[in-house]
């Protein structure tokens, strides 16, 4: 299994605009649809081992936030001619077997994904409410092959921050994952 960092972009960058369909509702999902909210996208896919192994925490943080000011949304951009269990109809499924509270968005045309900057699954994005970037970095240490406990804490910890209208920690350790399959 290769490993990729995520791209470490400027904090205070802008969210990029985006509209997505939505796999499971069906509605379209944009950024401006958060405004004067933090928002929280993650970069994800469904076979993909990193983010199968955190999965069980991502739903997790979807549903401990659901009642907060963040808005949470994923994104799959991966080419489904090369990964087609990565399309819509297996995201839905997804979405709905691990118990994802929020958007699961397809970015057919990866534009969305270049626009951030993803590079990899998982990647995150944390923006605070004026949509400016707060902190990219990892969920927390655990990873498949290693035994410490996969509990978000990086990424919960910038979260509180934001939501207190704080500015997290500016030492931010890269998300690690699968590289996003781009088409050629």
């Amino acid at each position: 299994m290769a490993a990729l960092e995520s791209h470490m972009i400027a904090l205070d960058s802008p969210m990029p605009r985006f509209d997505l369909p939505d796999t499971v509702s069906g509605k379209i999902i944009r950024g401006d649809d958060f405004a004067n909210r933090p928002v929280l996208v993650m970069f994800i896919c469904n076979h993909c081992p990193f983010v199968l192994h955190m999965r069980g925490e991502l739903a997790k943080l979807g549903k401990d936030y659901q009642s907060s000011a963040l808005a949470v949304v994923a994104i799959s951009s991966n080419d489904i001619l090369t990964h087609p269990q990565d399309g819509p109809e297996h995201m839905m499924r997804e979405a709905q077997d691990a118990g994802y509270v929020f958007p699961y968005c397809f970015d057919e045309t990866q534009h969305v994904a270049r626009n951030f900057h993803a590079a990899c699954t998982p990647d995150f994005f944390l923006f605070d409410a004026a949509h400016t970037l707060a902190y990219r970095g990892q969920l927390d240490d655990s990873r498949p092959r290693n035994s410490l406990p996969i509990n978000g804490k990086n990424l919960r910890d910038a979260i509180d921050a934001v939501l207190r209208g704080a500015k997290p920690s500016a030492a931010q350790r890269p998300s690690i994952g699968c590289n996003i399959k781009w088409r050629a």
